[in-house]
């Protein structure tokens, strides 16, 4: 499946998707990802064909796709509030779609039996929406797609709905289903944990626009600016505003009496430029105060504890220095006290430089 430079511009001239193109492989499971009217479920709905394109290419199976019906495109969609029949039974439910395709009823029994046995649905068959869980009335919604046998299954936030517990199992219920399946999947979601988690990929998006197209790790790890940087990621990236120093031994990061972070020397080509210019320094929670960043021993910032959340194995450590808060990942077993000033490790070699005014990385 492939978009190519996919605009969708309402009246107004309100453009909610800009320049959208997008490779997805055979068998790919991708997630849109982003804040609340980024485009992401603009984007999946125009694939589905519930939305016309302002201009652009969407091809399915090889197939331009622009004109055709949904009906037609060989796709099939999860929705976010499931969009069951209410007077129907899980059977009906399920049933419904192949029916209107005129597909023989021994191969709709034979389909919606597979599919049960894979979601876990062959006990429930008979009842109807009202008498089944959240989660189980996702699992249907989810086999009514599974039964067409589409080229591509569409998923609109289908977890939104759900309690945390139930969403958790759901995602790996999904990822399972892509395992065996091994088809083409496009997810949406707003939720970073749900991406990070699910997709071979991730398109992250801003305004209309995709920022940067990676796997989760390469993601996490090389953001191509300071939007990705700070969107992927619990808790997210902190950043700290300052200026590049030369020192005698070398580049440091001059963020103010508290902070002064020595530039790793695989940085200093990359960011020689910014010397004496403002600079943003870009830190990972897991990267200040951790056991790895104190054995480092590379570099201290000095702050008040400000707020601890432990979180079972871990916990959060907010610390303010002037006008200045950021937190920390820690493991639950150290301990800080609230209003005491401590001074974590900073692992410096996972540090990160973005132009303060493009926003982009820089080192």
């Amino acid at each position: 499946m492939t978009l190519e430079r996919v605009d969708k511009i309402y009246p107004g001239n309100v453009k909610a998707v800009d320049q959208f193109s997008l490779e997805v492989r055979d068998g790919e499971f991708v997630v849109l990802v982003g804040p609340s009217g980024c485009g992401k479920s603009t984007a999946l709905r125009m694939v589905a064909g519930l939305e016309e394109i302002t201009s652009g290419t969407i091809r399915i199976a090889d197939r331009v796709v622009n004109d055709v019906p949904p009906k037609d495109r060989d796709v099939a969609m999860v929705f976010q509030n499931y969009a069951l029949y209410p007077h129907m039974t899980v059977y009906e439910n399920m049933a419904f779609g192949l029916k209107l395709r005129d597909v023989p009823k021994a191969e709709i029994g034979a389909r919606i039996g597979e599919a049960a046995r894979v979601l876990g649905l062959e006990s429930l068959l008979d009842r109807r929406p009202k008498a089944l869980s959240g989660g189980q009335r996702q699992r249907v919604a989810v086999g009514r797609a599974i039964v067409r046998k589409p080229a591509v299954f569409l998923f609109d936030e289908p977890l939104s709905n759900l309690d945390a517990k139930m969403r958790v199992q759901m995602r790996v219920e999904i990822s399972r289903l892509h395992s065996r399946l091994k088809a083409t999947m496009l997810y949406v979601t707003h939720d970073q944990v749900e991406a990070m988690t699910m997709g071979q990929r991730i398109v992250v998006m801003k305004d209309g626009v995709i920022q940067q197209v990676d796997d989760p790790l390469t993601l996490y790890d090389r953001p191509v600016n300071r939007f990705v940087a700070g969107f992927i990621g619990t808790p997210p990236m902190n950043f700290f505003e300052g200026h590049l120093r030369s020192r005698a031994g070398g580049l440091v990061f001059d963020g103010g009496p508290a902070i002064e972070i020595p530039v790793p020397v695989k940085w200093a080509m990359a960011i020689g430029g910014y010397i004496d210019r403002a600079i943003t320094l870009g830190i990972r929670p897991e990267d200040i105060g951790s056991a790895t960043a104190e054995s480092a021993q590379t570099a201290r910032i000095r702050g008040v504890v400000d707020v601890v959340e432990p979180m079972g194995a871990e916990s959060y450590v907010h610390f303010r220095t002037g006008a200045t808060t950021f937190v920390s990942r820690v493991d639950a077993h150290r301990r800080f006290v609230v209003g005491q000033l401590a001074q974590p490790a900073v692992l410096i070699e996972k540090s990160v430089y973005f132009d303060p005014v493009t926003e982009q990385r820089v080192s």
